[in-house]
């Protein structure tokens, strides 16, 4: 989603994209728990994100709370800041990175 390849499993990072692959490839739970640090668990977790569903889940799931966000934004009275949010809430899911 608009970052490097891996960069976050580098990090030890368990982000959407793996935890929803979790879900399809419980195996990956034991990579998490060790935060991705033996040989191959970065290149195998990126593997299992591939075949997943995981980055689609994790956009849905970040359109859900952006429509939300702009949904209870709206609710305030009109004003440069209100036209902000919701600007950002828009960019927010358009970023390349």
């Amino acid at each position: 989603m608009g970052k490097p390849t891996s960069a976050d499993l580098k990090l030890g990072l368990a982000t959407g994209p793996v935890l929803f692959a979790c879900q399809q490839f419980p195996e990956m739970n034991a990579m998490i728990m060790r935060r991705f640090s033996l040989p191959g668990d970065v290149d195998r977790a990126r593997q299992y994100v591939l075949q997943s569903d995981g980055v689609q889940q994790t956009t849905y799931l970040a359109q859900r709370y952006c429509h939300e966000a702009v949904r209870e934004i709206s609710k305030l009275r009109p004003s440069p800041e209100r036209d902000a949010l919701i600007q950002l809430s828009e960019i927010v899911l358009t970023r390349d990175k």
